[in-house]
């Protein structure tokens, strides 16, 4: 229980830091909404009327929405790359909880504000833009939570081991990252459905962990993949990541070095 009322201090304390920025706030959300505007109106251009496709347009269409609406989810990060940059890194050790528990609550917490003032009005006007946003069939929703969740463990375990690397090879935090967000772009299908790619090469790339953050749970919402298949790799990709994860944190930290401080 007390353990249970740090990570709720946490995530009440991050919650709102997105709503004191302001107008700033308020322009994030609109270029969110217009990126969903524009790639809903792409994939109408690029397949209505295209036979022979491994997607419905419909499909395609409620893929894309929800990929928009749970990004922040479906490529989980916590803010372990600012702590190293800006030396706060130490404050985390100093303090009397997990080190994995203060970034993931402060992450949970900093997902907030997004869910109810972005993703929860995009689900309800999806009919107004054109796009079913309800799962395949009933039975898929509580199976796609739980392949939300798995896809939230892999995430971070993603970026315990890319942090722990970013140590152990001494590289720049951002020329790691951008490395991540590259290999994600390209392997994680939340732009592009993994289906849609040629030459079969997204069956392949659904076997690699980076599939199991968006493609995963995204196609088993929208009825395109075998979800039993789907659900093994996210356990077997969080456990396996997780366990190296600690294990390069074990090796790595006291090599940690705060860049800011």
């Amino acid at each position: 229980m007390l353990r249970l009322r740090q990570w709720s201090a946490s995530v009440r304390l991050v919650a709102t830091e997105p709503l004191a920025e302001g107008p700033l706030f308020a322009v994030e959300l609109l270029l969110r909404g217009l990126r969903v505007c524009v790639l809903l109106s792409l994939w109408r251009v690029v397949l209505e009327g295209r036979a022979g496709s491994p997607m419905q347009l419909e499909s395609v269409l409620t893929y894309t929405l929800l990929a928009e609406a749970f990004a922040p989810q479906l490529a989980a990060r916590t803010t372990l790359a600012d702590a190293f940059w800006g030396g706060s890194i130490t404050q985390y050790f100093l303090r009397p909880m997990s080190l994995v528990g203060q970034f993931v609550s402060e992450m949970a917490g900093g997902w907030l504000a997004g869910l109810v003032c972005f993703s929860l009005p995009l689900l309800l006007v999806a009919p107004l833009l054109g796009v079913e946003p309800r799962p395949a069939t009933l039975l898929v929703l509580p199976i796609f939570v739980a392949s939300l969740g798995l896809s939230v463990a892999v995430g971070v375990a993603l970026d315990f081991v890319f942090a722990s690397l970013t140590v152990l090879l001494e590289q720049s935090v951002w020329q790691v990252q951008w490395v991540r967000r590259a290999l994600e772009v390209l392997l994680a299908g939340s732009v592009v459905p993994l289906a849609l790619y040629p030459w079969g090469i997204g069956a392949v790339f659904e076997w690699l962990p980076f599939a199991s953050l968006a493609w995963a749970p995204l196609a088993i919402y929208t009825g395109v993949g075998d979800v039993a298949r789907l659900l093994t790799l996210q356990c077997f990709w969080t456990l396996s990541l997780g366990g190296l994860a600690a294990w390069l944190w074990r090796v790595s930290r006291e090599k940690v070095v705060g860049y800011g401080g």
